[in-house]
């Protein structure tokens, strides 16, 4: 029997898209689903965004184009980061690729098999689907509820060995929802820079912030020497579908990860890239006050989750997922999605998609109508509170 290569061992993919997958074979079969699994908005993406898309369309914008991104684009992103970020990159620092694919390429481009990453346990699965397959070590620094889930750069420096390549920060974090401080960013740097390792800065969600300020460690060196930063457009400008990211880094790096993205997709569609150019140079009102509903969503999903027995939620300060804790259900993070998804047909992710320490939690994202969200939550509620009562009853049966 025909074997197939020893890295496809390692692919195991994201797992709320197998999530995902599951729930639209049972909505096929006629079972009412709500949504919560996936980090995608129900609104639509902003008009101006779409028309450009139309327009660059029109002009048949369908050639192939430069691997590492048109230059409009590239100077768009350097303006933006010029005025968020607080310095101007050179054009030889920005590569226009998918966000999800500047983890892969980082890593592949900064790590050999056996090196090791660093990153926050729980962290996003993306981070641990790359370093499987790669044969890359996962190097893990747990993160706690009571900490708000805060990376604390000191367990951060325990954790850095003559193995260590690539320390990976995310801001706000995916699946916590925590937003680092300007003094925490600042201090995970210097570790960085102490012990010469490349640092990526995943930033994609740092529009999504709610009264809070995103601080980004590419500051620190204008991303000319450790420092890669992650960002695009599927998050703060609602355009998940598009598939359009970028990265900031060294030009050494930018280089190979450029070639890379050429060697295997060739170039970001053109007509793609014009939707990016709207999105960064349009009306950036339109993006706060869609902030400004997610932050609406998040308080309903909040208080509403807080009234489910045995569920205890804090708001996030970032990115649109809140990660309540479910331990007082009796349940694992794994049995609580099943149960959920089985008595109320309500989708999400168990907090071990996203390392050991996500154990006890599980994920939903706040980006539905305030309607589906009401729906969602009193169904689950009458399943909790049935099952806590069952088990309240059989524990004083046992007495």
């Amino acid at each position: 029997m025909r074997e197939l290569a020893t890295i496809t061992e390692g692919i195991i993919g994201q797992p709320m898209f197998n999530i995902f997958k599951k729930v639209n074979e049972m909505e096929r079969s006629g079972r009412k689903v709500y949504h919560f699994e996936l980090g995608d908005s129900d609104f639509k993406s902003h008009l101006h965004i779409r028309e450009a898309t139309k327009d660059a369309l029109d002009r048949d914008e369908t050639h192939y184009v430069e691997h590492v991104g048109i230059l409009e684009l590239r100077r768009a992103i350097a303006d933006h980061a010029e005025e968020h970020l607080r310095f101007r990159p050179g054009l030889n620092q920005v590569v226009v690729i998918p966000a999800n694919a500047v983890i892969d390429f980082v890593i592949r481009c900064v790590a050999d098999p056996g090196n090791e990453v660093v990153f926050s346990d729980p962290g996003f699965s993306t981070y641990i689907a790359v370093v499987s397959y790669a044969g890359v070590k996962w190097v893990g620094v747990p993160t706690k509820e009571e900490d708000a889930f805060h990376l604390d750069p000191d367990e951060i420096a325990k954790r850095i060995t003559d193995k260590t390549r690539l320390l990976i920060i995310n801001t706000p974090n995916n699946p916590t929802g925590a937003v680092l401080s300007k003094e925490e960013v600042e201090a995970i740097y210097k570790v960085a820079e102490e012990r010469d390792i490349f640092l990526l800065s995943d930033e994609i969600y740092s529009r999504v912030v709610y009264g809070k300020v995103h601080h980004s460690a590419g500051v620190h060196d204008k991303c000319k020497e450790r420092t890669i930063v992650l960002n695009g457009f599927s998050k703060g400008y609602s355009m998940p579908g598009w598939r359009l990211g970028y990265a900031i880094g060294p030009e050494d790096v930018i280089e190979k990860m450029g070639m890379l993205f050429q060697t295997i997709y060739t170039c970001a569609p053109p007509f793609i890239q014009r939707a990016g150019i709207a999105a960064l140079k349009g009306n950036q009102q339109v993006i706060e006050e869609r902030i400004e509903k997610f932050r609406m969503l998040r308080d309903l999903l909040v208080e509403r989750l807080n009234e489910i027995p045995g569920i205890s939620c804090p708001a996030p300060d970032g990115a649109y997922y809140v990660f309540p804790n479910i331990r007082d259900t009796g349940m694992s993070s794994a049995e609580f999605a099943d149960f959920v998804l089985e008595r109320a047909g309500v989708t999400l992710v168990p907090g071990t998609c996203f390392g050991t320490h996500g154990e006890g939690h599980v994920r939903m994202s706040f980006t539905k109508e305030p309607e589906i969200i009401e729906e969602a939550c009193a169904r689950m509620k009458d399943a909790l509170s049935e099952f806590m009562s069952g088990t309240e009853e059989r524990e004083t049966a046992k007495l």
